[in-house]
C-alpha cells in the first residue's frame, strides 16, 4: 500500500504523527506538504492528494486540515474519490467497510494526535466489505460518469 498524505497550516502536527504511525506500519507514504505555519490555501494540497488516488499512482489518501472540512471538500471534487471526514474511530471503520473511502480527512482543531493515530490506523488496516455496499458505490459512480 503507498499513501499520499498532505495538510494545510492548520494540520502540520497531526500530519507528522500519521507519518510516524505509517512508519511503524511499514506504510510507504509520499508527504505532499505543506511545511510551513503561514496560512496556505488547502485546495493546493487536498487536489494533487485527490488526483494522485484518482489516477492510482497512490492507493489511499490522508488530508489534514484546522477542521477537515475544507480538504474534504475539495478532495470530493474529483472525480473517483470518495473522501470520508472523520473524527471518531467507529467511522473511521464504518466508511472503509461501508464506503470504500479512499481519502481520509481529519482536523487538528478538532482532535488530538493520540485519537488521530488511533483513527488513521483504524482506517488504514480496515477493508471494504463489498456486498450490498457495492451496488451503492456503483450509484455514485454512475452519477459521476454523466
Amino acid at each position: 500500500m503507498k499513501v499520499a498524505i498532505a495538510s494545510d497550516h492548520g494540520g502540520l502536527n497531526i500530519r507528522e504523527e500519521i507519518k510516524s504511525l505509517m512508519d511503524e506500519m511499514g506504510i510507504e507514504y509520499e508527504d505532499m506538504g505543506c511545511d510551513c505555519e503561514t496560512s496556505v490555501d488547502y485546495p493546493d494540497y487536498a487536489v494533487p492528494v485527490a488526483e494522485k488516488v484518482a489516477n492510482g499512482e497512490v492507493n489511499k489518501g490522508i488530508l489534514i486540515c484546522g477542521t477537515g472540512i475544507g480538504m474534504s471538500i475539495a478532495a470530493n471534487k474529483v472525480k473517483g474519490v470518495r473522501c470520508a471526514l472523520v473524527h471518531d474511530m467507529f467511522s473511521a471503520k464504518a466508511t472503509r467497510e461501508h464506503n470504500d473511502s479512499n481519502i481520509l480527512a481529519m482536523g487538528e482543531r478538532v482532535i488530538g494526535p493520540g485519537l488521530a493515530r488511533e483513527i488513521a490506523k483504524i482506517w488504514l488496516t480496515t477493508e471494504y466489505e463489498g456486498g450490498r455496499h457495492k451496488n451503492r458505490l456503483d450509484k455514485i459512480s454512475t452519477y459521476e460518469s454523466k
